[in-house]
């Protein structure tokens, strides 16, 4: 799809994993793999991942840096997304907050720019036309290429809007929500504002917090992989693909993606993402994997287009 920083990939890659799950060299092996299969659009935040024992923040955008300035010429092959507002040493979205956070992730990801910068949260201690006029000097300073919104409610995104309109700031143009087949709230209120508004969604949770891989089944202690995560953040992540077993849609969603991946050849988690990839606004949805063997069951994503028909039946199968 062809957004306001040029065409963009399938598939966005997470970079979540980072410097928590996944070391440097496990991080450089996962962007080379998603590089070389076609992948464009790399997700991060400032803030990534500051929970994980021993981490401060920043890791991520690190580590991306060391990768780019490892390979020459890549930079311009790729398209980079990261966000301000939820680092603690960096909350909120002041202006002069948005502003060193900027600053600080250029540092990080050894780069001149900032392909998508997105408002990690909004932030309703700060008036709108205060941060949105942060992000405009960025753009004006070829910092920052374009501004996105992140967690924002449909009235605050459209209130965003029309203030940047009215006030001849950079509007923005992508959304960042809570997107995928289980968690489908966003086709209530805020597409609409994305469609009206012209913006590119990038839907994070895309696999419903690996419900959606298929690893998850009624009557499977869907134990998580060995070595694969660990700690509070890890055992809270399986859990949250647990409870998806008690949705009484569970079982026909996983039936459906099984039926259409076996037809494609491809893991239901390529199945999910390329539903995800085919509804209006989006552009690409984000999706991330701790090793090179999990990433390969997602990179299919890419290039991989569903028929009308089995559109329509994960669609049917989600349906509240």
């Amino acid at each position: 799809m062809t957004t306001e920083i040029g065409k963009v990939s399938g598939l966005c890659l997470g970079s979540n994993v980072f410097g928590w799950t996944a070391d440097e060299q496990a991080s450089f092996a996962l962007l080379d793999a998603f590089v070389d299969a076609g992948g464009t659009m790399l997700d991060t935040a400032d803030s990534y991942m500051f929970r994980a024992e021993g981490n401060s923040g920043g890791e991520s955008e690190t580590i991306i840096g060391n990768w780019l300035a490892a390979r020459p010429g890549v930079r311009d092959r790729v398209q980079i997304a990261t966000k301000v507002g939820q680092l603690p040493v960096r909350r909120g979205l002041g202006p002069e907050n948005v502003a060193a956070a900027a600053e600080d992730s250029l540092r990080r990801l050894r780069t001149d720019r900032i392909d998508l910068y997105y408002a990690h949260d909004d932030d309703a201690a700060v008036p709108q036309a205060d941060y949105l006029a942060a992000f405009d000097r960025l753009v004006a300073d070829g910092k920052v290429l374009a501004t996105g919104a992140s967690n924002f409610s449909a009235d605050r995104l459209r209130s965003a809007q029309e203030i940047a309109a009215a006030e001849g700031l950079t509007r923005f143009a992508a959304v960042q929500p809570h997107y995928n087949l289980m968690e489908r709230d966003y086709e209530a209120e805020l597409a609409l504002v994305a469609e009206t508004e012209g913006l590119a969604c990038f839907p994070y949770f895309g696999l419903a917090k690996g419900f959606l891989t298929g690893k998850y089944r009624p009557g499977a202690d869907g134990a998580v992989d060995s070595g694969a995560t660990s700690g509070a953040m890890a055992s809270a992540r399986a859990e949250g693909a647990r409870a998806y077993l008690d949705d009484p849609r569970a079982e026909k969603v996983l039936a459906v993606l099984d039926e259409v991946a076996d037809a494609h050849r491809v893991a239901p988690a390529a199945v999910a993402l390329a539903w995800l990839d085919e509804q209006p606004t989006v552009a690409a949805p984000i999706a991330s994997g701790r090793t090179t063997d999990q990433l390969a069951r997602i990179l299919p994503a890419l290039t991989l287009r569903l028929a009308p028909t089995e559109l329509a039946a994960l669609s049917d199968a989600s349906a509240s």
